[in-house]
């Protein structure tokens, strides 16, 4: 009878363990199946790949750094137009203008050449009774 009993458990075994890989068979079949259904799912609802989504992401986190850079830029090249348009607004107030100071020697060579000429030429009758050319002449040098 032990005999029996072994080959029965042997042959049991042997049943289960074909099940076992059969059963295997069936899950690696119905795997298969579920993934081709679900990238059919995924193919119609337009979904894209990690790939493409990483690279667009890439992409945008550029833009939005070139987009800063703008803005800085743009801030400065506003705060450099509003200080060139207070200067057209309020245009510098002019610097007096200075006559050059003659030195003494030029005064007195052109003070004894209006004397000359005053002399060749004689007072003139618009001034007569009034200060002489080297008087004025000798007055519009002092400035």
């Amino acid at each position: 009878m032990t005999q029996t009993t072994g080959r029965f458990f042997d042959e049991l075994g042997k049943l289960i363990t074909d099940a076992a890989g059969a059963a295997q068979g069936v899950r690696k079949e119905i795997e298969s199946v579920v993934r081709a259904q679900a990238e059919n799912i995924l193919r119609e609802l337009d979904v894209v790949q990690r790939e493409e989504f990483e690279a667009v992401k890439a992409m945008a986190q550029k833009a939005r750094e070139e987009n800063e850079q703008l803005k800085q830029r743009i801030a400065l090249l506003e705060e450099m137009l509003e200080e060139f348009e207070a200067e057209i607004a309020e245009p510098p107030t002019p610097r007096p203008v200075r006559r050059q100071r003659r030195s003494n020697a030029a005064i007195d060579r052109s003070g004894q050449a209006a004397k000359a000429r005053a002399k060749r030429i004689g007072p003139s009758p618009a001034l007569a009774g009034k200060a002489s050319s080297t008087t004025i002449f000798a007055a519009s040098t002092a400035f």
